[in-house]
């Protein structure tokens, strides 16, 4: 299984999936974000009865709308990618990773879709609060088809809730809440969704600021900045909280992971956490000084460890310790791994071969081997090490991870700092009179973008080469295709892609010059 790779394959079928999921999250933070402040602005319109509200609410709704259209095309794409390009990841897991995938179509999608048509089209149809119920029922499916999208990634991440069954080769469902409930699954679904409330947020007031500056709608602008610059405080302190949340997950099962997002090389008790840094080029070998690691860094002493692991002084495990191993930490060696693995592997060999001559004495041996804890944890575990040629090789790409990672939380905390900003200025009554805050609300729309895309640069980037954590490599997962296949279907989505983005762009930028409807019609 898996023993000739194609490595032009596997990378082209990388970079198309890359493309693909980027491009596809161009679209979903907005409609995660904007549908929850539509529902915040018909709540206000369906308690005061202000027609403007109304207005004001038809408005961003029809830039959800169109977000939300072009969304579901890439969406779609993406998911048909599992089974065309990495038909052996589905093989392996699909009994696990397709139960969430279909809950989302079956449950979340539909609900959300269904209440769609009400929402856009039953305004003067339906009473007001059957509509408005309509509204707030599409933003919890936009969030409920995000969280079983999120609990299929975060499995990938870790895998809990499941049992490998040595007949068929294959990864089995055991536990449906273990995977639902995994700390892992729990901490990126709200990191994630959080996100795209800060950029819906960030995109509201960016959006009015226009206006502000084109002195049009004043009234309507500084209404949306007002309820965009609330939901965006509160949702982005909850996102460095669970931001928060999510590393010390990253420390506990993906330490290696975690080590590239702080440039650790060698691992320390009481680390501190590097708030900028710039990597120095230089070779690194175990045991060298850390201050090498790096041209120039500032950092907070001691916090890295006290985040990962509650204690100020606890010992941070860098690269070379998960490389070399460290006995006195408890932490194995890569090489250990490998051997492990392959142990496990040949094992499943075995069993396949007793199976096929009819031994079935040695069979049930072997196959017992599979149900003891023991083997599962100290052998099965690391069964995906038994596919790494070079112990360097599940080292992610450290200088991407780190500076992905340091500049999302620079902007998350930007973003902080905005919102307080914009807080105090409609609170004292200025906004309209603040150019330079308009101007500065415009640029920093682009900006909460790129926020949202160096996040899931970090998350998949960061467990490289794993496309499930220990289990099974990337290069292990491709479908069996000619490359040049690949290439062909990369480019024609690379030009599609692009077509639709910019078919979005023109068209919201259409109907924001053409502003909010009179009477809210």
């Amino acid at each position: 299984m898996f023993d000739s790779i194609d490595l032009s394959l596997v990378n082209w079928s990388r970079g198309q999936f890359a493309l693909t999921a980027f491009y596809h999250w161009l679209f979903v933070p907005l409609t995660l974000g904007i549908t929850f402040i539509i529902a915040i602005m018909e709540t206000i319109y369906v308690r005061t009865g202000d027609e403007e509200w109304k207005r004001i609410t038809k408005f961003w709704m029809t830039l959800f709308g169109i977000n939300f259209a072009i969304g579901i095309a890439t969406g779609l794409i993406l998911e048909f990618e599992f089974g065309t390009n990495w038909s052996n990841y589905s093989w392996f897991v699909g009994d696990i990773f397709g139960a969430p995938l279909a809950i989302e179509g079956i449950m979340a999608f539909f609900l959300e879709s269904t209440f769609i048509a009400v929402m856009f089209f039953g305004w003067n149809k339906v009473n007001k609060r059957v509509h408005l119920l309509s509204t707030w029922l599409v933003a919890i499916g936009a969030s409920l088809s995000a969280l079983w999208i999120l609990v299929a990634n975060a499995w990938m991440q870790y895998p809990a809730g499941m049992q490998f069954n040595p007949d068929t080769a294959r990864n089995e469902m055991v536990n449906f809440w273990d995977v639902l409930f995994s700390p892992v699954a729990i901490n990126k679904f709200l990191h994630t969704v959080s996100s795209g409330y800060v950029l819906a947020s960030i995109f509201v007031i960016g959006i009015s600021s226009w206006f502000l500056l084109q002195k049009r709608e004043i009234h309507f602008a500084k209404k949306s900045i007002t309820v965009a610059v609330i939901f965006g405080f509160l949702s982005s302190v909850y996102n460095i909280a669970t931001g928060d949340g999510s590393a010390r997950q990253v420390a506990k099962v993906q330490p290696l992971k975690m080590a590239a997002m702080e440039g650790l090389y060698n691992g320390y008790e009481g680390a501190g956490l590097v708030v900028i840094g710039i990597l120095s080029d230089a070779e690194k070998h175990p045991g060298s000084e850390r201050e090498k690691d790096f041209h120039f860094k500032i950092e907070i002493p001691k916090l890295l460890s006290y985040m990962s692991f509650g204690s100020w002084d606890a010992y941070m495990p860098g690269i070379f310790d998960h490389l070399e191993g460290n006995p006195e930490k408890n932490i194995i060696s890569t090489a250990e791994k490998i051997e492990r693995g392959k142990y496990a592997r040949d094992i499943l060999r075995e069993l396949k071969n007793a199976k096929e001559s009819g031994d079935n004495e040695t069979y049930e041996s072997l196959k017992a081997k599979f149900g003891n804890e023991d083997f599962k944890n100290n052998y099965f575990r690391y069964f995906g090490y038994s596919y790494i040629d070079d112990p360097g090789q599940v080292v992610p790409n450290v200088p991407l991870t780190f500076y992905s990672f340091h500049l999302m939380v620079g902007l998350g905390f930007y973003f902080l700092l905005f919102f307080v900003l914009a807080f105090i200025l409609v609170y004292r009554n200025t906004v309209e009179k603040r150019k330079w805050f308009q101007r500065l609300a415009l640029i920093t729309i682009p900006l909460a973008y790129l926020a949202t895309m160096l996040g899931w640069t970090v998350a998949e980037v960061g467990r490289q080469p794993w496309v499930i954590q220990d289990l099974m490599p990337t290069f292990s997962a491709v479908s069996r295709l000619d490359s040049a296949t690949v290439q062909v279907t990369f480019f024609l989505f690379l030009i599609i892609f692009t077509a639709l983005l910019i078919a979005e762009v023109k068209i919201m930028t259409k109907q924001v010059k053409i502003g909010p409807k009179e009477g809210g019609q």
